[in-house]
């Protein structure tokens, strides 16, 4: 069941995400970066592309992300809104991230946390998403540095050697990804 509170004001009016318990059942509205701040429990998405030729598409974060700027992930990753299905969040945010879309199929879900040096955490409960796709792919520099589509074998070996420029998130979801297979 949703519960929301219309009395009470966010702190930075900003955008509003959703607040879910330990079974991911939605139980609350509140700020994203109040959520992050606090360390609260919330919704998640990420996606993964994969072309023909069994190349992933990565995306290089912004400069401006609140965490994990110019660090390397998956294509993207989004809080679904409330209201908001989950479906229709990956495919809103694929399309303002990397301004394309796509069919996607839902691969598994799973919990992980992470506080980070700038005194901002990670605790969700995410949908992974996954689909092929061959066509143009354009980041929006305002979400995306850059982008590249790399084989996943050499992923494998890029993540071994250089762990540190991949996001705490993405390497979670490789590696659960590549159990599955």
């Amino acid at each position: 069941m949703f519960i929301k509170n219309d009395s009470i004001e966010n702190v930075n009016n900003g955008m509003e995400i959703i607040l879910v318990d330990e079974s991911d059942n939605p139980i609350w509205f509140w700020e994203k970066m109040d959520v992050h701040k606090r360390w609260l429990l919330h919704r998640a998405i990420s996606i993964l592309v994969i072309n023909k030729n069994w190349n992933m598409l990565l995306q290089q974060r912004s400069l401006s992300k609140y965490h994990c700027s110019w660090m390397w992930s998956n294509a993207t990753c989004t809080h679904p809104l409330p209201n908001e299905n989950n479906i229709d969040a990956a495919h809103r945010r694929l399309k303002q991230e990397m301004w394309f879309d796509t069919e996607l199929k839902e691969l598994f879900e799973f919990r992980y946390s992470v506080h980070f040096d700038n005194w901002l955490t990670e605790n969700e409960y995410d949908h992974v998403f996954l689909w092929y796709y061959d066509g143009g792919v354009f980041p929006n520099p305002e979400e995306a540095h850059g982008y590249k589509w790399i084989w996943i074998e050499e992923l494998k070996n890029d993540i071994r050697k250089n762990s540190d420029i991949y996001t705490p998130r993405f390497k979670i979801i490789l590696e659960k990804y590549f159990q599955m297979k």
